[in-house]
Parts: C-alpha cells; structure tokens; sequence
C-alpha cells in the first residue's frame, strides 16, 4: 500500500504501570482514520484480563479506573492483539507519547506470537506539537492535557480511560494539522 494511503492507526494503552517489561496492558484504544482526510473509519477498544496484578503500580491502576468488577468481559492479551492486529494492517502508528504507547504494543506482540502487520513508521504528537511551537504561543508543556487546554478541547476525564485518550489524541492530530 502506497505509504501516504496508509491508515493512521491512533492508540491509547492504559497499563499497570511504566514500564513494559514488568507491567501490562489492560486496556486498548484505538481511532482509525484516513491519513488525507482525517475522517474516523474506525472506533474500537477493549479491555484486557491482567495477569500480574501483584506487580501493578496501585497509582497506575487508579489513573487508568481499574477495578474486578469492571473487567469480568476482559480479553487475554492475545485475543486483544489479534483484533488490533488486524484492524491496524498496514497502518501507522500514532499516539501522543508514542515511546510509552508502542512500547506496550510492541512487547504485546513478542508476548503473544501475534503478528504485527502496522508500517514500520511512528508518528508521537508530542513531537508534532513541539515541532509547532512558535505557532502555539503560550504552550510550553506539550501534553495532552495541556494541548487539549490550549486548543479549548474538552479534556479527556478522570479516570483515563483508553478510548477517551485515542478520541483526544485524534482531535489534537486534526487541530495541530490545520496549523
């Protein structure tokens, strides 16, 4: 596929911590859309069964609104992956701390054997905002919560919850490409 027709893949992960090596992912966000356009094509995400919770950050698990009761229909990782997989193939990958984001997602593929079928290609908005700051008086922190503020975008709400982050990361992709 034509790299400039490719499908921008915008991603939000709650985890249980920083640190992908010794935390999870419980929860995937996911907003597909045209690179052109930025139209949606697709919304989707899921919630996924923790396997460690003894090695969980408690801060992080309030941060990302975990409790038992609220993932009973979790997924295993793999079966969450598998979804993701397929509805990212040929997709590049966005999110606004995209380090920390494909982090997880990249260590969820070598963990469950899932074949990864996103371009190679990393887009961070976080970098995108930086890159734009002279156009962006005012902003000198660049994350979500402070580029949502500057562009009078609802912020996302608490507790985070991967959808809400992916909807955001999608609408501060839109206004920092109308710049």
């Amino acid at each position: 596929m034509e790299f400039l027709k490719r499908p921008l893949a915008i991603t939000d992960v709650e985890t249980t911590g920083f640190d992908a090596d010794i935390h999870e992912i419980i929860e995937i966000g996911l907003v597909l859309v045209d690179q052109q356009t930025l139209k949606i094509k697709d919304e989707w995400s899921i919630k996924v069964k923790p396997r460690h919770l003894r090695t969980a950050a408690e801060k992080a698990l309030k941060v990302a609104g975990y409790n038992k009761l609220d993932w009973l229909d979790a997924v295993t990782l793999k079966e969450a992956i598998e979804i993701y997989s397929k509805k990212t193939k040929n997709a590049i990958f966005v999110a606004q701390n995209s380090f920390f984001d494909w982090s997880f997602i990249s260590q969820a593929f070598k963990e469950t054997g899932v074949e990864d079928h996103l371009d190679y290609h990393r887009v961070d908005l976080f970098t995108l905002g930086w890159s734009k700051h002279k156009k962006l008086k005012g902003l000198s922190k660049f994350t979500l919560k402070e580029m949502c503020e500057h562009f009078e975008i609802e912020p996302e709400p608490m507790p985070h919850r991967a959808p809400n982050g992916a909807k955001k990361a999608c609408e501060i992709l839109k206004k920092l490409q109308n710049l």
